[in-house]
């Protein structure tokens, strides 16, 4: 089976400045298969994923996180929002939907182990949530 060109591989995608969340999503979703790929990505899809990189990095630059003085719910509520996961996806984490709902309201501290699972599924430092 034939490889696809950078070029195809481009008009398939049709990448441009993410501008709505919608797009961030899908250009995220994209971002995120190619990553997945590892090894098994070619050189093109590998040069498609760091452009689409460039592109969330800069929607993400435009769209700031939180400031530094927001709260770890406050934070976290931002990474939920902006990664298109849903409250229901932190269930691994939090072990009981009240206890997602609580953290997310700021009326439950995120333990260590939470921050550091977190980070894991966020891909962020674990700090962030503290």
């Amino acid at each position: 089976m034939p490889t696809a060109t950078y070029e195809d591989l481009l008009v398939e995608t049709s990448p441009e400045a993410i501008e709505t969340r919608q797009q961030y999503q899908v250009i995220g979703r994209r971002f995120g298969d190619l990553v997945g790929k590892g090894r098994a990505r070619t050189p093109e899809e590998t040069k498609l994923m760091r452009l689409l990189g460039v592109l969330i990095q800069d929607y993400d630059r435009r769209h700031a996180m939180p400031p530094d003085e927001s709260t770890p719910a406050e934070r976290l509520q931002y990474v939920l929002e902006t990664s298109g996961k849903k409250p229901a996806d932190l269930l691994p984490v939090f072990g009981q939907r009240s206890h997602v709902n609580e953290a997310l309201r700021g009326k439950r501290p995120i333990s260590a182990t939470q921050a550091k699972r977190l980070g894991v599924m966020f891909h962020l430092k674990p700090r962030y949530f503290l």
